[in-house]
């Protein structure tokens, strides 16, 4: 009887790729800057965007090793690795846009701003310019700088330049909703960083609508209109 070998799952990759930042120092491209956001679906607390250029040779990814998609990592491999992410880029970034902006302009206007304000702060930092964007996702499909641009789906997961740039991203907001926390300690953003859980909507229910919340939001907009 002849048994057949079923095919074993891909695992994920431990550390992401850097297949979009060599193809594009094939092309000529210098600095090349991996942009990604966090808080996009957060009811509370800010968006935030990070930036990373990494210098694209042998030895990043060795040196880089652990960082992928901010998500799938722990809090505590995010923290390790995020003094790692800034000793090794050429330059980085954070910028963030706080809730009440966020309902004035917009989601997808304020994650734009984030990554705007992220760029230009990578771009003081070590006064050099982006030859070349990574974007994570395809929400932002108009160039974020006068060069050229790729949003790319699951980015975090396929280019260390992103991936870096979610780290601190993520590191950074995680941060703020701890401060936060302190600061309001009947909403718990320690525990759950502003987003939708049923811990927060209790403490909605109890304490109601913050500063710091997102009144645009369906969910507070809910309660704001007593529904």
């Amino acid at each position: 009887m002849t048994v057949e070998a079923k095919p074993r799952r891909k695992r994920q990759a431990i550390t992401a790729g850097l297949d979009y930042e060599v193809r594009a120092v094939e092309a000529g491209y210098q600095f090349i800057f991996g942009v990604d956001e966090v808080g996009y679906g957060a009811w509370a607390g800010p968006v935030a965007a990070g930036v990373a250029c990494l210098p694209i040779d042998d030895t990043i990814q060795h040196a880089l090793s652990g960082v992928r998609d901010s998500k799938a990592m722990t809090s505590r491999q995010r923290v390790a690795l995020v003094e790692r992410i800034k000793a090794e880029a050429i330059t980085w970034g954070v910028g963030y846009v706080e809730p009440i902006k966020i309902d004035a302009i917009g989601l997808a206007a304020a994650v734009r701003l984030a990554m705007e304000r992220a760029l230009q702060e990578a771009i003081l930092r070590a006064d050099i310019t982006p030859d070349c964007v990574l974007v994570d996702g395809v929400r932002i499909a108009q160039p974020l700088y006068d060069c050229p641009h790729q949003a790319i789906k699951h980015g975090d997961a396929l280019s260390l330049s992103i991936a870096c740039a979610s780290v601190l991203a993520k590191v950074w907001r995680d941060q703020y909703m701890i401060d936060l926390g302190a600061q309001l300690p009947q909403y718990s953003f320690e525990k759950h960083k502003g987003y939708g859980t049923a811990k927060h909507s209790e403490a909605l229910k109890a304490h109601g609508v913050s500063s710091v919340h997102r009144r645009s939001y369906k969910p507070i907009r809910a309660i704001l209109e007593g529904n």
